[in-house]
């Protein structure tokens, strides 16, 4: 075990902190002389004067951010040439006012702390801040200090170090290696003032006035211009998030897709936060270069191949607006090329998130499908099954459900009446064939891997006289896994836990239908809301039963989502033996959503398709 410097006391502290997030220690106060901001840092991820009180720290101010959470940067313009401790520090504010400006030299007094964006239970790594201040401006107009340049050759490879054993996998007491790993230089870094150079974007603007970058042009990169995340060891470190300082009232934040560049980049603090991570808060920043990213096309299915896809579209119900629906019908029209048959997520109720016991969702899906025949599309019929009032999870009173669409005129489905949402399909023996006893019908619902979550949605249809079985899913969100830059590493992904007992009961029933018929045509697909590296992805594949259909893709095209600067898949299709290898289906991660600024969902449709 390294040695540990004086944070070590800090370490059982974070361990424990409150999930409110201000990290302190009980120890005398700090002398004041000479106390600089690199004292401050220390070289692990903690300080060592947590808790403390700090008097005169020098400083000439970097930026001010005057909303969220409130404050503004100091740098030591004397560095003690150790790269792992960072010159910079933010000084938290709070609703005081703010009475400094880039430039300023500073000297300020007050509480080192380390605050948990999240709180402690999220996993987030701290930031090293000074609470409670107070500030002797002693001169204006000062030269902020030059940049750290940060790019292809400075970020290392090497993401992260494997967390300590004895301190429950963190990083947080381990010396940090700043030349070794790409999170040790940025948090070497943290608080100070950084820049990227012109920089490719791998996450498109969002909501929130950011986007992401990669200063490591050639990392992972697809033909689309984004970052593909392969394997749990192939974390990308060269993406950044970009925000600015400048409220946008002032200064609009750049619109940019993935694959745009920020010419010029951005110059500004490093920050940490809990949506990203590690951030460039940019004082100065530049504009962007549209790349002419077009949504993509999947091709028309031939006459005798049946075409089946999937669709998240986003918590649809009847009070989003025209050109919602309008917009998701436009796209199963001319993007999908009006697939036989469309398994949808997040249908919500009649009267979307309004919680009054509303369960069906016949106004939803005829306000959709009557769109998608005005862009041109099928009468698409539909089949799907009512939740139980609030009990598959998502918005309060949205009661979302995985709905077949098909179109009749090319494939029929088979009635098997009985079928509710407390009721369980089974398999059975038709003559030499199998056969669900309820069609649509739901499998396993009161297992409790489908607690809180949406059960899965089983149908039979027929397309040129041949029975095929269709699986819908909306496997358990990642919603309270820990982000890459979490300070266990690897980071606890808790979530996997129901996904993976999701996938055996989905992967349990696929052999029933294989076990009375060996050759059944069996398509498993939705939101898996997880990789098809995953072990989730692996228990739904146990035992040949099915295949991860969106393996035939080369691996930079294997996406169907982007989160946070990374390109990966969350929504699948499967197939059992019986629809055969990659040579006898077509397989189509259609890029109409993800990469977008502008975006009908924040999912990607998948499309397969094949002859039974």
């Amino acid at each position: 075990m390294p040695h540990i410097p004086r944070s070590a006391a800090v370490g059982a502290v974070v361990t424990t902190a409150l999930a409110a997030g201000l990290l302190a220690v009980s120890s005398p106060a700090a002398s004041a002389d000479e106390v600089r901001v690199h004292d401050i840092q220390g070289t692990t991820r903690l300080s060592p004067l947590a808790g403390q009180q700090v008097t005169d720290v020098r400083g000439i101010v970097t930026g001010v951010r005057g909303y969220g959470s409130k404050g503004f940067w100091i740098q030591d313009t004397k560095a003690d040439g150790d790269p792992a401790t960072s010159e910079g520090v933010f000084v938290y504010t709070g609703s005081a006012a703010l009475t400094v400006e880039p430039g300023d030299a500073v000297r300020v007094s007050g509480t080192v702390g380390e605050y948990i964006p999240g709180g402690a239970k999220s996993g987030n790594q701290s930031l090293t801040q000074i609470t409670k201040p107070t500030v002797t401006v002693e001169s204006s107009g000062n030269a902020v200090p030059a940049p750290v340049r940060l790019g292809s050759k400075s970020v290392p490879s090497r993401y992260a170090p494997a967390g300590d054993p004895a301190l429950d996998g963190s990083v947080n007491g381990l010396p940090l290696k700043p030349r070794t790993y790409a999170l040790d230089l940025y948090e070497s870094l943290e608080g100070m003032n950084v820049s990227v150079g012109s920089s490719r974007v791998v996450g498109a603007t969002d909501a929130y006035n950011e986007l992401w970058v990669t200063v490591k042009p050639h990392e992972n990169r697809n033909r689309r211009g984004g970052t593909v995340y392969g394997s749990y060891d192939a974390q990308n470190g060269g993406r950044l998030q970009i925000q600015q300082l400048a409220p946008v009232s002032e200064r609009p934040f750049p619109k940019a897709n993935v694959g745009d560049v920020l010419k010029s980049g951005a110059e500004g603090p490093l920050d940490f936060n809990q949506f990203g991570g590690y951030t460039l808060v940019a004082r100065e920043l530049g504009d962007v270069r549209d790349k002419g990213l077009v949504r993509e096309k999947t091709r028309r299915q031939a006459r005798n191949e049946l075409a089946v896809a999937t669709y998240n579209v986003e918590n649809l119900d009847p009070a989003d607006p025209q050109e919602k629906f309008d917009a998701l019908a436009g796209a199963v029209v001319a993007n999908l090329a009006s697939p036989d048959i469309l398994a949808l997520e997040e249908i919500q109720d009649d009267n979307g998130a309004k919680n009054d016991g509303t369960v069906s969702a016949g106004a939803t899906l005829k306000k959709f499908t009557d769109a998608i025949v005005a862009a041109g599309g099928p009468r698409y019929e539909w089949r799907s099954i009512d939740p139980v009032n609030n009990k598959d999870g998502g918005e309060p009173g949205g009661n979302i459900r995985q709905v077949f669409l098909f179109n009749p005129e090319r494939v029929s489905f088979t009635e098997r009446a009985g079928g509710d949402a407390t009721t369980a399909t089974e398999v059975v023996r038709s003559g030499k064939r199998a056969a669900l006893s309820h069609s649509p019908g739901r499998i396993d619902p009161q297992n409790a891997a489908w607690t809180n979550s949406r059960k899965p949605l089983a149908g039979e249809f027929v397309f040129r006289g041949r029975t095929v079985f269709v699986i819908a899913n909306h496997f358990g969100s990642k919603g309270g896994d820990e982000g890459l830059t979490s300070h266990h590493q690897p980071p606890v992904r808790s979530s996997e836990t129901q996904r993976l007992k999701q996938a055996q009961a989905v992967n349990g029933f696929v052999k029933d239908i294989r076990a009375v018929e060996r050759k059944a045509d069996v398509v498993v697909l939705g939101d898996i809301n997880d990789f098809e590296f995953s072990a989730t992805t692996k228990a739904l594949t146990d035992g040949g039963a099915l295949r991860a259909a969106i393996t035939s893709l080369p691996e930079s095209e294997r996406y169907s989502y982007v989160y946070q600067g990374n390109s990966q898949v969350l929504d699948q299709i499967l197939t059992s033996p019986g629809v055969g290898d990659e040579d006898d289906f077509s397989y189509d991660s259609v890029h109409i959503n993800a990469e977008f600024t502008e975006q009908n969902s924040d999912h990607d449709p998948q499309v397969l398709r094949f002859e039974p």
